[in-house]
């Protein structure tokens, strides 16, 4: 399976943007599918996860209330919609997929077996 993210962006403080991250290859939509993000000198960061019907989001601490995630099996995409966006949220951002999982979404990075390259996301203040 091959994901691709897209979406990313210089934006300023406050704005909102979109990733997408469409798959290709082998079918992901009844598995779970996540967000992470990676800031300079940081660990990989669990953002945001989505379980294969769409109907269960967990969210990291410090995203609720700001981003939304969701999918379009139909279209074998996902997306992130980001909102009141901070420098802090400033990072690569991957969608990966759990290839082994339809409900439990796990923040682990070491869960997901496929991830996209990436799209950078700047928010400036």
């Amino acid at each position: 399976v091959q994901l691709q993210a897209s979406g990313g962006g210089l934006v300023q403080a406050g704005d909102s943007l979109r990733l997408s991250c469409t798959t290709s290859g082998r079918t992901v939509s009844n598995y779970v599918m996540g967000w992470f993000r990676q800031a300079p000198g940081k660990g990989r960061e669990f953002v945001a996860g989505i379980n294969g019907s769409g109907m269960m989001t967990s969210y990291g601490d410090s995203v609720k209330g700001r981003f939304t995630i969701s999918r379009a099996n139909a279209k074998n995409t996902v997306f992130l919609q980001m909102g009141s966006l901070k420098p802090e949220d400033t990072a690569d951002y991957y969608c990966a997929a759990d290839l082994t999982r339809r409900f439990e979404i796990r923040k682990q990075a070491s869960g997901y077996e496929a991830w996209g390259q990436g799209t950078q996301v700047t928010v400036s203040s």
